[in-house]
């Protein structure tokens, strides 16, 4: 039976030891590698099988002879005690990295959450509009309150500070909020920094809370009756600015001012009467061509001249602002939105015209609600489309039609 050694190894000898296994006894070995590196090593057994765990560098600024013999000492009474060491430290190891996660998360809060969502999503979102919107949103309603909070502890009363206070008032405002924030919190749930429900869903949860919006007064855009846009017509055609030009350029497209004011001359062929408006731009997502009729050719001839990129430029460079058309509205003392005179062009085309309705959806660039009729439709109705949009501008170009003396119903126009 071998003999069993005990304390073999000296200060010295673990400063001079060449490259091998140098056992000090009782489970104790120094190993030194070809490259001089040292380090020691206990070796157990536990339940019939030999392990090895490492207990540091040896040598000079590493684990010391008389430390690495407590440690191994320490050790061999857990193992009398049927404890394995090495899964200890595995799980000491878990445990740290653990708590060290933590307080990583601990320390994330939503605003970090949310810009790094909008930076990694923005290019993707339609216009700048929609950007400003979600920061703008965010800045005014969120941030103040949960802004510089743990993502992980944002809870449903932290949600409902937020949304009460304007529920009521900015119904419309306070649904984007709503949903800015759930997806927020998703988006931070996915990367692992929160776990739960999200406290701003809506089914089954906020909506058990707060009142549902088709009970409020939802905002709408103000219209003109379409019996008095002809009138209205004229009268604008008696100004001299862009933006009348460019006003009524949307009321003959029955097009959104973001459509208008964005258009440039690339997206226009005279020659063809049409202007391509490209996906990007579109709040479908998908390119939309519309005919122009010959009073819009006109509109377009005459601002053709400025020479800049935009149809609709500004005076000092640029495109028209948003707020042009509308403040020509209130200087025409007229209550209603530049958008409104796309209901006003619907109503027409739905009270005193033939044409069907998926032909008039389509002239104002909506998409199909039937997932089946869409499924089959290829094509974008663009000839009856430009036959409904002459009619149109015919129709507000004749500033002496009453109410009852509008366009006929056209049997031929479906």
């Amino acid at each position: 039976m071998p003999r069993k050694v005990s304390n073999a190894l000296t200060p010295l000898t673990v400063k001079n030891a060449k490259a091998g296994r140098h056992a000090d006894g009782n489970g104790l070995y120094l190993l030194v590698k070809d490259s001089g590196a040292r380090s020691w090593v206990f070796r157990f057994m536990l339940k019939g099988k030999s392990r090895d765990i490492g207990l540091g560098p040896a040598g000079s600024g590493g684990v010391s002879l008389a430390a690495a013999r407590d440690l191994a000492s320490a050790l061999r009474l857990k193992v009398k005690a049927g404890i394995d060491p090495l899964q200890e430290r595995k799980h000491e190891a878990a445990e740290a990295l653990a708590a060290a996660q933590v307080a990583h998360i601990a320390g994330i809060t939503f605003k970090a959450v949310a810009d790094a969502y909008i930076a990694a999503n923005e290019e993707s979102w339609r216009n700048d509009k929609h950007r400003q919107q979600w920061r703008n949103t965010l800045a005014t309603y969120v941030y103040p309150v949960i802004g510089d909070f743990p993502i992980a502890q944002v809870g449903t009363p932290h949600v409902l500070t937020i949304l009460e206070p304007i529920w009521r008032q900015k119904p419309e405002t306070a649904s984007r909020v709503r949903g800015r924030i759930e997806t927020i919190l998703d988006a931070a749930k996915a990367r692992g920094y929160r776990e739960g429900e999200n406290p701003a869903r809506w089914r089954g949860h906020i909506a058990q809370i707060l009142p549902k919006r088709s009970r409020l007064t939802r905002g709408h855009h103000k219209a003109m009756r379409y019996d008095e846009v002809p009138a209205f017509v004229t009268a604008l055609r008696g100004r001299q600015a862009t933006a009348a030009l460019a006003l009524e350029f949307a009321i003959l497209t029955a097009s959104r001012t973001s459509e208008v004011l964005g258009a440039t001359w690339a997206e226009v062929d005279l020659g063809k009467a049409v202007w391509t408006i490209p996906a990007s731009r579109m709040k479908a997502g998908k390119e939309h061509r519309v005919p122009l009729s010959q009073r819009a050719v006109e509109i377009l001839e005459q601002v053709k001249p400025l020479g800049k990129p935009a149809l609709f430029p500004a005076d000092k460079g640029g495109r028209l602002s948003g707020m042009a058309m509308t403040m020509l509205l209130r200087r025409m003392k007229q209550d209603c939105t530049v958008h409104g005179f796309r209901s006003s062009f619907r109503d027409w085309s739905a009270e005193r015209t033939g044409y069907a309705h998926e032909v008039c959806e389509m002239a104002l660039a909506h998409t199909i609600g039937n997932k089946a009729e869409a499924a089959y439709r290829r094509g974008d109705l663009f000839e009856k489309r430009r036959r409904l949009m002459i009619d149109w501008a015919a129709y507000c170009a004749d500033s002496n039609l009453e109410g009852a003396k509008v366009t006929p119903i056209r049997s031929d126009a479906a």
